[in-house]
């Protein structure tokens, strides 16, 4: 136990995890991130995800050529709350361990190993882009096409439980706003309630169907959050609910479905709020099993254009991140490290 608690991917996901990077608070990780793979002797760069912006993306290679055929990714912010980090026994919890800090510090691992092993050149073959962002938008991914680079391939970190992931759903996030008109609730004839208009609205978004796969499934609808209304007194003048369509199919049809859902009701404004594709990833490599995923990452949000090849595989699980009790298993964390490496030769070789 002690040994494997003693790995270097250990210590560096310790200290990952003992930095706030829930996101829009991804500074502090970032500056870590760029001084701790400048010791390890790459270039780094820190890249404001706009023009102003004090959020940036770390992207770090070896040698002067930015240019690299091999791209190793994963997002540096994590889902509020923090939830620091506590160790029980060969288990390490706390908000990023499995997503996707964990995950993080073994693609780091691996490019370490791999350049010690002198399997990969000093310049030209890896680079590693580490984003803000994920969890709530993309914005550092959907920066990152700005990059002016291209890459033969990319890994992209996420907790699939050592799985290569055969694809995923993709998403449309919007928010459905009733208008009222308030008035005393015991004359609720001389306004109008925008909490019954909305409710009215949402229970026709759940009761609509949506595409299904034979890959991903069907495609499912949730209501995340629900606001409106003053008092219990008066009725209410607005609302508004932030939903979502995790699709499999589509993305323009379910946009459509939804607009059309809403304009069926008067006072009832819809605002789309991101969106991205489903992935389809279908690859077979020789010793990775395989199977699909219902969530959502930052593949499709890196252009075709600019990465060709894209798999997506990582330690962990995806069933306790976001929770209270996120944790990672020290050996599959470990274990991990030589299933990046064998992803990097096998895009090398190709």
């Amino acid at each position: 136990m002690a040994d494997i608690m003693d790995h270097p991917v250990v210590h560096l996901l310790k200290s990952l995890m003992s930095i706030v990077s829930t996101s829009e608070l991804e500074h502090g990780i970032g500056v870590f991130l760029e001084e701790h793979l400048q010791g390890l002797g790459y270039t780094v760069e820190r890249i404001p995800i706009a023009p102003g912006s004090t959020r940036h993306n770390v992207y770090a290679y070896l040698g002067p050529a930015r240019q690299t055929r091999v791209l190793l990714t994963a997002h540096m912010d994590t889902v509020p709350p923090h939830i620091p980090l506590t160790v029980d026994g060969d288990i390490i919890r706390g908000r990023g361990s499995s997503d996707d800090l964990g995950p993080l510090a073994a693609q780091i691992q691996a490019a370490e190993e791999l350049r010690r092993e002198g399997k990969v050149r000093d310049e030209g073959d890896i680079g590693l882009l580490f984003v803000v962002g994920e969890e709530n938008g993309g914005h550092g991914m959907i920066a990152a096409n700005d990059m002016g680079l291209t890459w033969e391939s990319g890994i992209f970190a996420e907790p699939t439980e050592s799985k290569l992931a055969k694809g995923h759903k993709g998403q449309v996030a919007f928010e459905v706003i009733a208008n009222g008109i308030a008035c005393h609730s015991g004359y609720p004839h001389l306004g109008k309630s925008a909490t019954t208009t909305l409710l009215n609205v949402l229970n026709d978004l759940s009761a609509a169907t949506w595409p299904e796969s034979d890959l991903l499934g069907p495609s499912t609808f949730n209501i995340g959050t629900l606001e409106g209304g003053e008092k219990h007194n008066i009725v209410a003048p607005s609302a508004k609910a932030l939903c979502e369509v995790r699709m499999v199919s589509d993305l323009p049809g379910i946009k459509a479905k939804v607009a059309e859902i809403v304009s069926r009701h008067p006072d009832v404004e819809l605002k789309f709020v991101f969106e991205y594709p489903e992935a389809l990833l279908d690859w077979e490599i020789d010793g990775f099993d395989a199977a699909p995923v219902a969530f959502g990452t930052d593949v499709p949000r890196l252009k075709a254009e600019c990465c060709g090849n894209r798999v997506l595989f990582g330690p962990g699980s995806i069933l306790v991140a976001h929770g209270p009790d996120e944790y990672i298993r020290v050996p599959e964390l470990i274990d991990s490290i030589s299933s990046y490496k064998k992803l990097v030769l096998h895009f090398l070789r190709q």
